[in-house]
């Protein structure tokens, strides 16, 4: 054989192994049919075991990130448990997936996940009233978006929910009329505003997740025409 195809089988061997990756930062790892842990588990992978990635995309984020990789398994797993070397994009991205049918995707799953249920009338770590919308919402930018959002993001005081879209326009955070799974949904209606979580897109209805709806200081889920709100695009 001669040296220039040797060197050339040498490289393509050595592509081949960079595109394994070893399972880290727990003991069992679950790879799910969708990019969201409440996607169904498929198969699972022990810690240190190598798998090969097909493409990635963005679901609901794992400790601040929102990458998924799709392996050769035809399942997703969470970056984060994937030493890839990189908090990117080290493949192609995927061409669908991100947002599963019921929640999920970058919205994540439907579910009281908020920290703070049974303990309201304190401040959170991100200056806002616990269990008041505002609270609620800012937990998901951080938790699911992987962004660390407060009541000063980008300078501004972001202060009541009739004030976020102000606050979102002066930061250059988008503000339309058009919802995604993962925006805010917010109006200036009421003396405070609302603000809340847009779980599920269909049609002309939008799916929320809420705190505080009527001063009730409880998570709650609704169905509306998706004309009830602006919606912020943080991500």
């Amino acid at each position: 054989m001669k040296l220039a195809a040797i060197i050339a089988l040498c490289v393509a061997s050595l592509a081949t192994l960079t595109d394994a990756y070893p399972i880290y930062n727990a003991d069992v790892v679950n790879c799910r049919s969708s990019p969201s842990t409440s996607g169904s588990v498929v198969r699972t992978y022990k810690a240190k075991d190598n798998v090969s990635l097909t493409c990635q995309i963005s679901g609901e984020s794992i400790k601040g990130n929102s990458l998924w990789d799709k392996t050769t398994h035809g399942c997703y797993v969470a970056d984060y448990y994937v030493k890839t070397g990189s908090t990117g994009y080290v493949t192609g991205k995927c061409s669908s997936g991100g947002s599963p049918p019921g929640g999920g995707g970058v919205a994540g799953p439907i579910k009281d996940d908020y920290p703070y249920p049974r303990k309201c009338d304190g401040i959170d770590p991100w200056r806002y009233y616990m269990c008041q919308c505002t609270s609620f919402v800012a937990w998901r930018i951080n938790s699911r978006l992987g962004i660390k959002f407060h009541n000063q993001y980008k300078g501004p005081n972001w202060g009541n929910a009739n004030t976020w879209d102000d606050a979102a326009r002066r930061t250059g955070v988008t503000v339309n009329n058009t919802p995604k799974p993962g925006c805010v949904a917010q109006t200036n209606n009421g003396p405070y505003g609302h603000v809340a979580w847009v779980a599920k897109v269909s049609g002309d209805s939008v799916t929320i997740e809420e705190y505080n709806k009527g001063g009730s200081r409880k998570y709650n889920t609704r169905t509306v025409p998706k004309n009830s709100f602006n919606y912020i695009h943080l991500k």
